[in-house]
């Protein structure tokens, strides 16, 4: 690919959160993380070990009132440092999928780093919260990742019964998905994988 070097450090500062992430995509797992929300670290840990992502968050959000704004906003800059680092996206393999268990719960994901932010969700949760976080908020996350990080991503929950398992499967096949789509064909060399010719207008 054209660009070695992979990565992104993007900030974002309101009234609500101030948060800085930096991502290494080609990276060996190692993850640095702290939102304050101790189930989305937990999620995070997950991902960047399985995406192989280095990946540092920092966050600090107005937790005194709920997660929503922390979580969220979280998402948001995170799908804009996955668009950052991928650059003009050429020579990469491009989509990806995964089907991944975590006991009695399985879940499907399947990623296209296509240049148009999308999202789908088939599942549900029975709770309404998961430690710190609500249930409400996984989709809503992803769909912050999605549409700022300008990919396809859909998500189906296909088996499952405690909502811990249900929400690692979906983040560990959300991981292994992008690890594939990241990747560099060598076939391509270095030209753009759509016939559009570009992944970035």
């Amino acid at each position: 690919m054209a660009d070695l070097s992979r990565t992104a450090t993007i900030t974002r500062k309101t009234g609500e959160t101030d948060i800085k992430i930096t991502l290494n995509l080609d990276g060996t797992g190692q993850a640095d993380i702290n939102t304050g929300v101790g189930f989305l670290d937990h999620m995070l840990h997950a991902l960047a070990r399985h995406a192989r992502f280095d990946l540092t968050i920092r966050a600090q959000g107005d937790l005194h009132i709920d997660e929503h704004h922390t979580v969220e906003d979280v998402g948001i800059v995170l799908g804009r440092a996955l668009a950052q680092a991928l650059g003009d996206r050429k020579g990469i393999i491009r989509m990806g999928h995964a089907i991944v268990p975590m006991d009695e719960a399985l879940a499907l994901v399947a990623v296209d780093f296509g240049g148009r932010g999308y999202f789908v969700f088939d599942g549900e949760f029975s709770a309404e919260r998961i430690g710190q976080m609500g249930t409400s908020l996984i989709p809503h996350f992803l769909e912050s990742v999605a549409h700022e990080g300008r990919l396809n991503l859909h998500v189906r929950l296909l088996a499952g019964v405690d909502d811990h398992h249900r929400a690692e499967a979906i983040f560990k096949a959300l991981a292994r998905a992008l690890d594939i789509a990241k990747q560099a064909d060598p076939r391509l060399a270095g030209r753009v994988p759509s016939t559009k010719g570009t992944l970035t207008v």
